[in-house]
């Protein structure tokens, strides 16, 4: 069956065959290729006198363009997304970190399992005592939460779904399409 002119092809071997030619973005003479150039135009690039620029999928997956419920609008020949993304404080949700302390006064001066936070430095009778600062109350008393500061390395994080490498490859001969 002969392809359409421009059609996109997926492919298990690594090479464009003979009438095709690799998505990889790359500008082709409009002498060479008119009819080609009369379906895609400079979307994929070119300056649209002397050459055009074929779709680039390197690293990248094909949408459908238009706009599905509850979606953006994907424009023909648009790119978008990225494979990486660090994220800020506004694309987290909502929380707090919230910190107990024991109001009680200090009776230990290590922690223990179970022990939590106290009054620092005093113990029963409110006899300053450096270096206390835990006892085994149950904690009930909540920190302001700008008490605890924020924290992160901005490092990326990976955006890419699981994935194979093929070729995509482009019909440079075929039947011209006609619209429907």
């Amino acid at each position: 069956m002969e392809p359409f002119l421009g059609q996109l092809m997926c492919v298990g071997f690594g090479f464009a065959p003979t009438g095709w030619a690799t998505c990889e973005g790359q500008l082709l003479q409009i002498s060479s290729n008119s009819a080609l150039f009369s379906l895609l135009g400079t979307t994929f690039g070119g300056d649209g006198r002397t050459t055009f620029g074929l779709p680039d999928l390197r690293g990248r997956v094909p949408i459908g363009r238009g706009q599905g419920p509850g979606l953006p609008n994907y424009t023909w020949g648009a790119e978008g997304g990225t494979y990486q993304n660090i994220l800020n404080v506004n694309q987290l949700p909502p929380h707090d970190h919230p910190f107990l302390v024991s109001s009680a006064n200090a009776t230990q001066s290590a922690a223990t399992a179970g022990s939590s936070i106290a009054t620092p430095g005093v113990q029963s009778g409110r006899t300053f005592t450096p270096g206390y600062g835990f006892n085994s109350s149950t904690p009930n008393t909540v920190l302001n939460a700008a008490s605890i500061s924020n924290t992160g390395s901005a490092s990326a994080v990976n955006n890419m779904q699981p994935y194979v490498g093929m070729y995509w490859i482009i019909a440079l001969v075929g039947l011209f399409p006609s619209r429907s």
